[in-house]
C-alpha cells in the first residue's frame, strides 16, 4: 500500500469513528473528496481483511479487527448490530427461536429475538429480564464467567421453583456447570418454561470477557431429536460473533 492510500485508509477510520451506525462508499467518498470508485475499491477491501463492518445496507463501520490492534476503543462496537446477520442466519438454518441476552446482576436481559415461523409461545420478549439460574442463557454465563465472579453470583441467588425442572438446590446447579463447562454449552430443560428446551453458549469479547449469550429454543422433543445439529450450529455461531467482537481463543 502507497503512502497515498495509508493517508487515506487512516482518513476513513478517523472519519468513521464519528458514524457508528456507518456509512456507504459514496457518502464517504463525497465527504472526503476522494474518487466514487477508488473509495469503494479501498473500503471493500477493508471490509474483507476485517477492519470495516459492512452491514446489508452497504453501510461501512468500524471492525473488531482494529480492536485487536488497539488502534480504536471497543465502544465503537456495536454487539447487537453484529450479532443481527448471524442470529439471523442461525435461525434460518435451524427453523427455531434465538435470543441473545447480557447479564444484569442476578438475572439476564434480553437484547435480541429472532423468531420462526413455527416458534412456540413464549413469554420471553426484549427487555425482558429473567433468573439466571433456570434458564440457558443465564446458565451459560454461570458456566463461563469467572469462577469468582460466578460464586458471587450464586450466593445472592433466591432459589424459586417456577416448573417441575427447576434445579433449586446450589451442590445440583454447580453439577450442571461442571458439566456445561465439559460440554462447551449450556442446557434449560423445561425449568423456566414447561414444553420449552434450549441450549445457549457463550460470546466473549476482545479482551476475553464474556459480553453475552445466544441460545436456541423450541419445543422439547423437536429440539431433543435434533439436539447435535442444533449445538454445532450454535457454537459455530458464537464462535463467528466472538470472533468479530475482536476475541482471539487461546489454542490449547
Amino acid at each position: 500500500m502507497g503512502v497515498k492510500s495509508a493517508e487515506r485508509v487512516l482518513e476513513i477510520f478517523e472519519l468513521l469513528k464519528d458514524y457508528p451506525d456507518g456509512l456507504t462508499s459514496n457518502e464517504i467518498s463525497r465527504m472526503l473528496d476522494y474518487a466514487g470508485s477508488s473509495t469503494f475499491g479501498l473500503v471493500k477491501t477493508l471490509s474483507e481483511r476485517g477492519y470495516l463492518l459492512v452491514d446489508e445496507n452497504k453501510r461501512y463501520a468500524l471492525g473488531a479487527k482494529l480492536i485487536q490492534l488497539g488502534a480504536y476503543a471497543s465502544s465503537y462496537l456495536d454487539l447487537n448490530k453484529i450479532a443481527g446477520p448471524i442470529l439471523k442466519d442461525l435461525m434460518e438454518k435451524l427453523q427455531e427461536t434465538v435470543f441473545m441476552a447480557v447479564l444484569s446482576d442476578e438475572e439476564i436481559v434480553y437484547v435480541a429475538k429472532v423468531d420462526n415461523f413455527r416458534s412456540i409461545s413464549t413469554n420471553a420478549r426484549l427487555g425482558g429480564r429473567k433468573p439466571i439460574y433456570c434458564t440457558g442463557l443465564g446458565k451459560a454465563f454461570l458456566t463461563f464467567l469467572p469462577e469468582d465472579e460466578r460464586d458471587r453470583i450464586i450466593d445472592r441467588i433466591q432459589f424459586l421453583p417456577i416448573t417441575e425442572n427447576t434445579i433449586t438446590d446450589r451442590e445440583r446447579l454447580y453439577q450442571q456447570i461442571r458439566e456445561f463447562k465439559e460440554m462447551g454449552y449450556a442446557i434449560d430443560n423445561e425449568e423456566i418454561e414447561v414444553g420449552l428446551w434450549c441450549a445457549s453458549a457463550p460470546v466473549f469479547n476482545s479482551q476475553g470477557k464474556m459480553e453475552a449469550a445466544v441460545s436456541v429454543s423450541g419445543p422439547t422433543a423437536r429440539m431433543k431429536a435434533n439436539r447435535q445439529t442444533i449445538v454445532d450450529s450454535l457454537l459455530a455461531a458464537t464462535r463467528e460473533l466472538s470472533e468479530k467482537m475482536g476475541y482471539i481463543e487461546k489454542k490449547k
